[in-house]
């Protein structure tokens, strides 16, 4: 029998490359856990040191403010030093930050741990799109990258999980306390694998050997399969598909800071969900979310080797996944708990169809010289979603006395983002940087 295309040895991952994959699936998972965290514990943090809602919106918010601004940084570091260990220092650092937390005395402490985690996290995202751009071809990203939106979209389902029995049986502060201590066990297999030896490398890569099995080098700055040519700052922004990829990253990630951030409240208090049902349905939603990533990073791999253009595929994914993720404003409106689960359920599908994609968009048109450079960029103007929504809801919340206009805002928002994917993205294919005069 012969091989069809989606089956040849090219469209595989080797042993090697998963196992990188899942390392980088773990450090996002812990990610997502350590930043969700305040979420969980918001009510019983609330009450002990006494904040108010606006304090909590300032919280929710304040992560992002340094997560944000120092994605152009991170993005630079990581087109610059080895990214295996501007990785290792941002975990570190992020998991410190979650311990401290565990003993923080009032809101300025608090605020402060906060800030730490968001730059030691703004490290992932740049290191991801470097990696995966230099040692993953075109029929692997949207794998590689849905194994790392699975473990975006598990951290918060356990975390919500785990976090709610800690708080229930020994209270908020042990529960940042033992995850911040869990963050820095990832080092320990990750510093293993950097102690490899390279003998696999090769200066130019072809899909196949790349499937066989290349490790991570130490120095990617080599000839890929891409220009290396890397671009400056200035050349990323005078392109319009870069701007799509901005517009649409805050449309998601807007989307996505009100699930972790507000939703759990928004269950208890706005629902009347007990703790325990509230860990569960969020917990539910954010697995079918990985689920939803895992099959359509898959299906847009194979659709992709059986001959569709990388355009065709990823504009399909990441513009119908929005559509389908703004039936949220159905929530607000229906009054049957039951149903509001069900329509929340299906906006996770929807995320997760656009999140295995959005990366493979951006690690494509970039190149592997570049990926660093324009995902900073990106994630720096995605995550002001981060600085807007926290705070925003719960402006909302305390003037309107609902969350109604709350899920219409949402929705909206994740429609426009669904637009700059299909008609502000350009043609999926590798920009052709020039050269920057000297």
């Amino acid at each position: 029998m012969n091989e069809s295309p989606s089956d040849t040895p090219a469209t595989r991952l080797s042993p090697q490359l998963s196992r990188l994959a899942i390392l980088l699936a773990l450090s996002i998972f812990i990610n997502y856990i350590d930043r969700g965290n305040l979420a969980i514990a918001a009510p019983h943090i609330k009450d002990e040191l006494g904040l108010s809602y606006s304090q909590l919106g300032l919280l929710f918010s304040s992560f992002f403010w340094t997560y944000a601004i120092f994605q152009i940084v991170s993005g630079w570091l990581v087109d610059r030093f080895p990214v295996n260990w501007v990785l290792a220092v941002g975990i570190l650092l992020w998991s410190a930050a979650t311990f401290g937390t565990g003993f923080v005395s009032g809101f300025k402490l608090l605020l402060a741990m906060r800030l730490i985690l968001g730059i030691g996290e703004s490290v992932a995202y740049p290191s991801y799109s470097k990696i995966i751009s230099r040692h993953f071809s075109e029929f692997q990203r949207g794998r590689a990258n849905s194994i790392i939106c699975a473990g975006q979209a598990s951290g918060p389902a356990v975390g919500t999980l785990l976090g709610g029995l800690l708080i229930a049986h020994a209270g908020w502060r042990l529960l940042f306390v033992v995850f911040g201590v869990a963050s820095s066990l990832w080092l320990l297999p990750w510093l293993k694998y950097l102690r490899r030896p390279e003998s696999n490398t090769e200066s130019n890569p072809t899909p196949a050997s790349v499937s066989a099995g290349i490790l991570l080098s130490q120095n990617l700055e080599g000839p890929g399969r891409e220009s290396a040519t890397s671009a400056t700052i200035l050349q990323i922004l005078r392109q319009r598909s870069a701007w799509g990829t901005f517009a649409g990253l805050f449309a998601y990630n807007y989307l996505w800071y009100f699930f972790i951030t507000w939703l759990p409240i928004y269950l208890e208090r706005e629902r009347h969900f007990s703790v325990q049902t509230m860990s569960v349905v969020t917990g539910f939603a954010f697995f079918v979310l990985a689920i939803s990533a895992l099959v359509s990073g898959w299906l847009s791999d194979r659709w992709i080797a059986a001959g569709a253009t990388p355009t065709r595929v990823r504009k399909t994914f990441t513009g119908a996944g929005p559509v389908i993720a703004s039936s949220i404003v159905l929530v607000g409106i229906v009054a049957s708990h039951s149903v509001a689960v069900a329509i929340l359920v299906l906006a996770c599908v929807g995320l997760g169809m656009c999140t295995s994609n959005l990366w493979a968009v951006t690690q494509t048109l970039a190149g592997p010289a570049t990926s660093g450079k324009w995902t900073g960029l990106q994630n720096f103007t995605g995550n002001l979603a981060g600085w807007i929504t926290p705070a925003l809801i719960g402006l909302i919340v305390q003037r309107a006395g609902s969350y109604f206009w709350v899920f219409v805002i949402t929705s909206g928002v994740t429609l426009l983002g669904a637009a700059a994917w299909l008609f502000v993205v350009g043609p999926i294919k590798p920009v052709a940087w020039s050269q920057p005069s000297t």
